[in-house]
């Protein structure tokens, strides 16, 4: 048994002699979700991870209260199993699938995932230990765009001791990915060699209950070091009516090994000014105008010239088989951050807009519509020997809809598709289609 999982045992048996504290119990909470994946990768070259696969994802959480007293103790615990059900070898893409990879190179059968937090509060503040932690901020997204969520091992602090502060800090060892039984260090793209150190701090700061300004730093040990500055501003012009600005800057710089054999960064497959290194300034400016169930975004974002924009994963880690870990598939903190693309490559301009359209406004409560277009142009040639720029385009179109009553009420369906094409040897022209069902029963 893995020492974090045994000791999250231990915590679990101590607490279990509180269980009769109010609050522990009380305030408890538990409920088991269902996910049921179709996912198509259509590369339309005949090159890159073709893909066609069908799979079901059990995750069952349990959330305690807090016990008593000055300082609250409490417990969080998962667990989750991945069934395969269709799309043989030939059709499971070992490094991009939705399952992990069997020995054969086909898709495992099933896969299983135990993990936990142990917690505790004092006052506004509170601690979490374990293997479960799903950060959600700037510096730091914990993937869910599959079958199961991405979760990392470490602890962090959340504190709101200040009026309309909220400070996060934390330091993460290790990391099990979306596809993965197995939890493993982390790297960022082109990396081979696993670092267990992400530390991270920042705060929100609401100035305004319209004007949010936010600012936090991160650390992969002998990857990246990187700053963030963020300000969210929502103009309520009327009823049903807004204007939102989000505009976000990241400045990233190399760290300790990074470069060295290992430790390259390949810069999202672009140019680097020094070839392995990170060394990237980024920014981007997202405007939304709301009316009723109307939802126009328009929005730009540079990427700086002397290398891509970077952001933690598993890189290209494998076990002790020569197997890739499945770990990889993270989420980064940018508005391209898109279905198939990720427009983060040095000097790119995207310009990038979407329509969404909420039905509920027409009385059919629970569906929702979107469309989105993506346009990256003057990125630069991998190849500093050439004076070369080249562009890329995705279009993604969403539909959900969630049954409101009924049965079947909370049981969700979404229909995603893109498309995405480019003009560099490093990029592959893929279509993509997911159908994903969805459905949550909370025990009362």
């Amino acid at each position: 048994m893995k020492k974090s999982t045994l000791a999250l045992a231990v915590t679990f048996g101590i607490l279990a002699q509180q269980a009769g504290a109010a609050g522990f119990i009380e305030d408890s909470k538990a409920s088991v979700s269902s996910r049921t994946l179709y996912f198509d990768n259509d590369p339309r070259e005949g090159t890159g991870n073709s893909n066609r696969e069908t799979a079901t994802g059990l995750k069952f959480d349990y959330q305690s209260g807090f016990t008593e007293g000055t300082v609250g103790f409490g417990l969080d615990a998962q667990a989750m199993v991945g069934v395969h059900l269709d799309g043989g070898k030939g059709h499971h893409a070992a490094n991009g699938g939705i399952t992990p990879t069997d020995t054969d190179g086909s898709s495992v059968n099933e896969w299983t995932r135990l993990g936990g937090n142990a917690k505790a509060r004092f006052s506004k503040t509170e601690l979490k230990l374990g293997n479960a932690l799903t950060p959600s901020l700037p510096i730091l997204v914990s993937n869910d765009g599959r079958l199961l969520p991405q979760a990392f091992e470490g602890g962090t602090i959340s504190s709101k001791e200040l009026d309309g502060v909220t400070f996060n800090a934390g330091k993460l060892t290790h990391g099990i990915g979306r596809a993965s039984s197995n939890f493993d260090g982390f790297a960022v793209s082109g990396g081979t060699e696993a670092s267990n150190s992400f530390v991270f701090g920042g705060a929100d700061w609401k100035v305004t209950k319209d004007l949010t300004l936010q600012y936090y730093y991160s650390n992969l040990e002998d990857y990246y070091k990187q700053h963030f500055l963020g300000l969210v501003h929502v103009y309520p012009i009327a009823d049903n009516q807004s204007f939102k600005t989000d505009l976000r800057y990241f400045d990233s710089s190399s760290d300790g090994k990074n470069g060295d054999v290992g430790y390259r960064f390949n810069n999202n497959n672009g140019y680097a000014k020094n070839a392995g290194e990170v060394d990237n300034k980024t920014w981007s400016a997202m405007f939304t105008y709301t009316l009723g169930g109307n939802s126009f975004l328009l929005g730009h974002q540079q990427v700086g010239d002397d290398g891509g924009f970077v952001w933690m994963s598993n890189g290209n880690i494998v076990d002790n088989r020569g197997r890739n870990e499945g770990v990889g598939g993270s989420s980064f903190y940018l508005f391209t951050d898109s279905m198939i693309g990720q427009f983060a490559r040095a000097g790119e301009n995207t310009t990038f807009g979407q329509y969404s359209y909420d039905f509920g406004k027409m009385g059919v409560p629970g569906l929702k519509a979107s469309i989105a277009y993506l346009s990256g142009r003057d990125i630069k040639d991998v190849n500093r020997a050439v004076n070369t720029e080249h562009s890329e385009w995705e279009r993604d179109m969403r539909v959900d809809y969630v049954i409101q009553s009924g049965p079947l009420k909370g049981f969700g369906t979404t229909l995603r598709h893109g498309t995405f094409r480019g003009d560099s040897t490093s990029t592959v022209d893929t279509d993509q289609t997911r159908l994903i069902f969805n459905y949550t029963y909370a025990f009362k």
